[in-house]
């Protein structure tokens, strides 16, 4: 990366966005590894993104990533050698009608909270899924039957050159954890809208707190992770396959396959990112030797 950190420090600093070299992605991820990168700014608002956005393609600023809470994401002990662009600062969040609007850092359980406390069901499915909105559009997030793509209705995004953009549901190419945004890694989720119907809080709130429970009894929420490992692969499911194999409690220095929930590797504290890589290809070739499944890692990695 050449880019002018000063110059693009100074620029941050005049427009009021916060900014800061040498930032330890460790502290940015719920995995809690990965080394520094060389300069993260963090918008307050969508205004503050645009001018963001413009300026670095002025500068012609490469790689640059948007990042949300980092809650699936896997950084190289390396570090990140570009720009990183956290989300969650963009955090209003709104009723239009049966429309929940958010902006794309709020956190997904607000985004619940505020539809259970407006009579609004739909979102049930989402409450405990660790992230914020832009990353669970991203990955159109899901869990307990639900996805994203279920109670969406459009997405507003930055493009390369800074101009806004929205995208209906039916364009926005929702899969199983993919969307129209995992091919253009360039484009900045700004905001989306989802369309819930009317309920009844006291019922929404208790499936809430089931859904929770459920959570923290099956789940090893007391390790840093990235929530699943791997995609559920078609006929199977991804942790009963890797229990079958014996590999639960499996490590790699101070990465573990969760003795809890055999599709979570966790971090027992103080992991590597070069060990997590190297517990998720043992799993992937165990699996695969003595199963015939090839496990496609869910969690995203960012750089070497």
């Amino acid at each position: 990366m050449r880019i002018d950190l000063d110059g693009l420090t100074r620029f941050c600093q005049q427009h009021s966005i916060s900014c800061r070299t040498g930032t330890p992605m460790r502290e940015y991820t719920t995995f809690r590894v990965g080394g520094n990168a060389a300069f993260s700014a963090l918008p307050s608002s969508a205004e503050e993104l645009n001018l963001l956005v413009r300026e670095l393609r002025r500068i012609k600023a490469d790689p640059v990533w948007f990042i949300g809470r980092g809650s699936n994401l896997l950084v190289s002990d390396n570090g990140l050698d570009g720009v990183v662009v956290f989300t969650w600062g963009l955090s209003e969040l709104k009723r239009d009608g049966q429309l929940l609007i958010a902006d794309a850092g709020v956190g997904m359980n607000a985004l619940c909270r505020m539809a259970q406390s407006e009579g609004m069901t739909g979102l049930e499915f989402a409450y405990g899924i660790p992230g914020t909105v832009g990353g669970g559009v991203f990955m159109n997030a899901g869990a307990y039957g639900g996805e994203v793509r279920d109670v969406i209705e459009w997405a507003e995004y930055l493009d390369e050159s800074g101009e806004v953009c929205r995208l209906a549901k039916e364009k926005l190419e929702l899969s199983y954890r993919r969307s129209i945004f995992s091919a253009h890694p360039g484009w900045c989720i700004l905001r989306a809208a989802f369309r819930l119907e009317n309920g009844n809080k006291q019922l929404i709130g208790d499936k809430m707190t089931e859904l929770m429970a459920r959570r923290r009894e099956k789940q090893p929420l007391e390790f840093a992770s990235a929530g699943s490992t791997f995609k559920r692969p078609e006929g199977a499911f991804a942790g009963s396959l890797i229990e079958q194999c014996g590999l639960k409690g499996t490590r790699v220095g101070n990465a573990q396959v969760s003795e809890k929930h055999a599709g979570f590797i966790v971090n027992l504290g103080g992991a590597t990112c070069a060990e997590i890589n190297e517990l998720i290809e043992k799993v992937q070739q165990t699996v695969q030797q003595q199963t015939g499944y090839w496990l496609e890692p869910e969690v995203r990695r960012l750089g070497d």
